[in-house]
């Protein structure tokens, strides 16, 4: 049978075209896919079930930046600077912080622009510049040794690059990802996600940098962040950091494991 070029160059063409359409929407939907934000009003009143104090930063004439400060009736031995996943607000991770506050520790959570009360337009810079922030108010109350930093999933990298540039105590991460360009390239392969990616965060780059020790926990049946991703962190680590593999473990149920919370406690403790 002969070979048909014109139907071939068609088809190639409307396959092309298919791809470009698809890769458009990639690019101008992704922050849709990566900040699933929930916003809330200025006047909103949280509704914590442990003792809290809210302290909002006007970062510009037009953005504020929300932070929860979770307080703890033990006796005080340092502060939790706690970055989040990509969902929602600080109200769905408050019910983390008692991990914290019920070994003494105060948690501080921030929300990222345009989540919670918090407002303003998602960039790589802003994000670390949130981050630093935070640091610098724990910094005015607490010593460096009773500072730590924690990051939970698309928070990891914001954690690791501010504790690449400053001094803490400790460094936690949980389901760390390698960058977030190589997290979306699991889900859309046939495109070149390293360039299409407009808030990459790269934990790569900034783990080498960290002075302090690092922790970090990842399931090996984790569906968002795979640990493939997580574990090409692993050669970077330097003497003193570890990395903690929960077998079975997904991205947002490794509290449900005891090896999580027994290395969390003697963490802290």
């Amino acid at each position: 049978m002969a070979f048909n070029w014109k139907k071939t160059k068609k088809w190639g063409t409307i396959l092309l075209l298919i791809y470009g359409i698809i890769g458009i929407l990639i690019y101008y939907l992704q922050d849709y896919f990566l900040f699933q934000a929930t916003p809330l009003r200025r006047d909103h009143q949280y509704n914590f079930s442990q003792p809290y104090r809210e302290v909002n930063l006007d970062y510009t004439s037009k953005e504020n930046l929300n932070i929860i400060q979770f307080e703890t009736d033990k006796p005080l031995r340092g502060v939790v600077l706690y970055f989040h996943g990509n969902r929602k607000n600080i109200s769905w991770y408050a019910r983390f912080a008692p991990m914290f506050t019920e070994q003494g520790y105060e948690v501080w959570m921030i929300d990222y622009p345009g989540y919670g009360k918090s407002t303003g337009k998602i960039t790589a810079e802003k994000l670390f510049d949130y981050a630093s922030q935070l640091y610098k108010l724990a910094d005015n109350r607490f010593g460096t040794d009773s500072i730590i930093i924690f990051g939970k999933s698309i928070g990891t990298g914001i954690a690791a690059e501010l504790a690449s540039q400053v001094n803490c105590k400790r460094v936690i991460l949980e389901t760390p990802y390698y960058s977030l360009s190589s997290v979306a390239s699991r889900f859309f392969p046939i495109y070149p996600m390293e360039q299409m990616t407009r808030v990459n965060i790269l934990t790569w780059e900034y783990l080498p940098l960290i002075k302090a020790p690092v922790s970090m926990f990842h399931g090996t049946s984790d569906k968002v962040i795979s640990y493939r991703n997580a574990s090409r962190l692993i050669p970077l680590m330097k003497p003193g950091d570890e990395f903690i593999t929960i077998p079975g473990g997904g991205h947002s149920n490794l509290r449900k494991y005891p090896v999580f919370n027994q290395k969390i406690d003697s963490l802290l403790r």
